[in-house]
């Protein structure tokens, strides 16, 4: 019997490219243009979510009647905020070297995140991503972005391989509830900024400091042909 195919369906900001705290103050900042208090931490801990869920939280923890128009202005004001902070962005430690190694290794990957192609290509381009060879899947390409399983299937699909043979490598809680409701493997990272534990009880079944911490430990997670 053949041995099933090895895949790596990747999130973005926080596992691949050191983006995060980036988006939490273009959050901060549409926020503020619209006069919502939020606290930085509370939105951290928001981020990787889907937009849709992210709003919910909003109303629920602001208590504010946050109508459509307005949900498409903080869209807006948080991708010109960003756009600002990018500066700052890099990828992170061995992420281009992993993604070198995977290819060179001919084993499949992906990307897939819930940011939108207009915040999500200077991310890609700064890791020097083919756009021409390499699956990527958007928020503009699903219906659900996390928690729900929509980004990874898509992805998994896109490369033509079952869920069930892939490995999700993420840094937030939504991108290993995700994968489990994909029923896929989960890898996180702590380069997001959450805990060992968290990652864990949200379904990791290996944590990593960064990409290059994996990458050192690939052959472990099946990263061999």
């Amino acid at each position: 019997m053949l041995r099933p195919q090895t895949a790596f369906l990747f999130d973005l900001d926080g596992t691949l490219v050191d983006s995060v705290y980036q988006h939490v103050l273009a959050w901060r900042e549409a926020l503020g243009i619209e006069n919502i208090e939020l606290s930085v931490w509370r939105i951290h801990r928001k981020i990787g979510m889907s937009g849709g869920l992210f709003t919910n939280m909003l109303l629920r923890e602001t208590g504010l009647c946050i109508e459509p128009e307005r949900i498409e202005r903080l869209r807006q004001l948080h991708a010109v905020a960003y756009r600002r902070h990018f500066a700052d962005v890099r990828p992170l430690p061995g992420a281009r070297a992993l993604l070198a190694a995977l290819t060179e290794a001919d084993i499949p990957w992906a990307i897939a995140t819930s940011g939108r192609m207009e915040t999500a290509r200077p991310a890609l381009e700064a890791l020097g991503v083919d756009f021409e060879k390499v699956p990527i899947v958007t928020r503009d390409q699903v219906k659900y972005a996390k928690p729900d399983p929509d980004l990874f299937l898509a992805a998994a699909e896109r490369l033509g391989i079952a869920i069930e043979t892939a490995t999700v490598v993420g840094d937030s809680v939504w991108d290993m509830l995700a994968a489990r409701r994909a029923r896929a493997l989960g890898i996180g990272l702590l380069s997001g900024g959450y805990g060992l534990d968290e990652l864990e009880r949200a379904g990791a079944y290996r944590v990593y400091e960064d990409p290059a911490d994996l990458l050192r430990h690939l052959d472990e997670v099946g990263g061999r042909q």
